[in-house]
């Protein structure tokens, strides 16, 4: 069944354009994003690295205990643990669902992969906004280098996405399956 973006049509056998993923990111209550396999595995992703955020951070406050340490580190293995298999289910889904021509380039990551580090970056320019937020929050935002920095990584790799998936559509680049 397709879904409406802003960008045109999807359907559950295409790759979901750019906008749709970061529109996955930030919406975790949107519906729409469930009738994606990718762009509710992407959501899910999202919510794994701030869950690793939080407990990389518990980790290193202040006085934090050996045994804290120890089970925010423990969570951090178990949390990247499902990460592998959210970027394993994409990758599933990518050898099912994508038609990839003989002879054209293989990419270096699997579409898995990619998408786990965008949902990385999400979360990083989150947080630095979110710090910036927090100081005074009558005034309107200011965006400090660390925010403008992750905002700027997060919008390459997005154009690095958007190109990919137009390369695969268009046959000059096939995703690695493995």
């Amino acid at each position: 069944m397709p879904t409406e973006y802003a960008e045109g049509r999807i359907g559950t056998g295409e790759l979901p354009p750019p906008s749709a993923l970061l529109r996955a990111f930030r919406e975790p209550d949107n519906p729409n994003r469930r009738q994606h396999r990718v762009l509710d595995t992407a959501r899910e992703l999202v919510e794994c690295h701030e869950r690793r955020r939080s407990a990389q951070q518990a980790a290193h406050a202040p006085g934090a205990s050996s045994g804290r340490v120890a089970a925010c580190n423990q969570l951090v293995e178990d949390i990247d643990g499902h990460r592998a298999e959210l970027v394993g289910r994409i990758d599933n889904w990518v050898a099912a669902n994508i038609q990839h021509r003989t002879g054209a380039s293989l990419h270096t990551e699997t579409l898995g992969a990619v998408i786990d580090r965008m949902a990385a970056k999400w979360i990083a320019a989150q947080q630095a906004l979110g710090m910036k937020a927090s100081v005074d929050p009558p005034h309107p935002l200011q965006l400090d280098g660390e925010a403008h920095l992750q905002w700027c990584r997060l919008a390459e790799l997005a154009d690095g996405y958007k190109d990919l998936i137009t390369d695969v559509n268009e046959h000059r680049r096939r995703l690695p399956v493995w």
